[in-house]
């Protein structure tokens, strides 16, 4: 199977950017360029086999097709939906926030939807 082109919404960027900024600031660029390679890591493996993530919170929420994937040695996930023609990454947020508060955020434009 081909990998599919990842996506992230501008939310998604956002969150990425805040995490690095934070692991820059609190624990070196070491830290900051290991949550970047999990990350990447990460997004491979969604790219590849887009089914692997959790659908737990697309039935919390009533969100259909959302599913999360964590991060390797860094407590984020990734939250996205699995498109026809690519993934659409929605959120990468820290595993210890309120997420569906996080996730109704953006609630205007759902899953699937084009950003």
């Amino acid at each position: 199977m081909t990998p599919k082109p990842i996506l992230p919404r501008e939310l998604a960027n956002r969150d990425i950017e805040d995490a690095v900024d934070y692991y820059l600031n609190e624990a070196g660029k070491q830290v900051a360029l290991g949550f970047i390679e999990a990350l990447e890591h990460a997004y491979l493996q969604i790219a590849s086999q887009p089914a692997i993530g959790s659908p737990r919170f697309a039935h919390e929420l009533n969100l259909p097709g959302l599913r999360f994937w964590p991060l390797q040695r860094y407590p984020y996930l990734i939250f996205y939906v699995d498109l026809p023609s690519h993934i659409d990454v929605w959120r990468v947020l820290h595993s210890q926030r309120d997420i569906p508060a996080w996730l109704h955020e953006d609630n205007e434009i759902l899953p699937g939807e084009p950003p």
